[in-house]
């Protein structure tokens, strides 16, 4: 797998657009931290830490609904493992003119577009949400 936070991305989506309640995915520590970015944001549910048949570390999802509808409208990755995107704190865009998030791994750590803003920090951009 060349891009491990695109696959969980797609997984997501294509869950949500089965109406599932649960995803599952590899685990890693990246993954995690995008997550915990999307729970504090109330994106998702949450999610856990658990193992598959194999006993492979595995996180799953618990994805969030609103009248039926998916929480998540829109989730694309923007830095690919062929075209890195970094950005300085203040080229860092707003999604929907600040509707949407946009999450940005940065050197100190995996946040928001607003917090990098606020603690002066630039950085990758993974992905924006809407």
């Amino acid at each position: 797998m060349n891009d491990p936070i695109g696959d969980m991305l797609t997984r997501i989506r294509n869950s949500q657009m089965r109406g599932k309640s649960v995803v599952s995915t590899p685990a890693s520590k990246l993954r995690a931290w995008v997550l915990d970015v999307l729970a504090d944001e109330g994106y998702i549910r949450g999610y856990e830490s658990s193992k598959d048949a194999n006993g492979h570390p595995t996180l799953e999802i618990s994805l969030k609904y609103y009248e039926g509808e998916p929480v998540i409208r829109e989730l694309k990755r923007v830095s690919k493992p062929g075209r890195r995107v970094y950005l300085g704190k203040s080229d860092i865009p707003q999604v929907r003119q600040g509707l949407g998030i946009s999450i940005v791994s940065t050197s100190k750590g995996v946040m928001t577009d607003a917090s990098a803003r606020t603690n002066n920090v630039g950085g990758e951009v993974l992905c924006t949400v809407f």
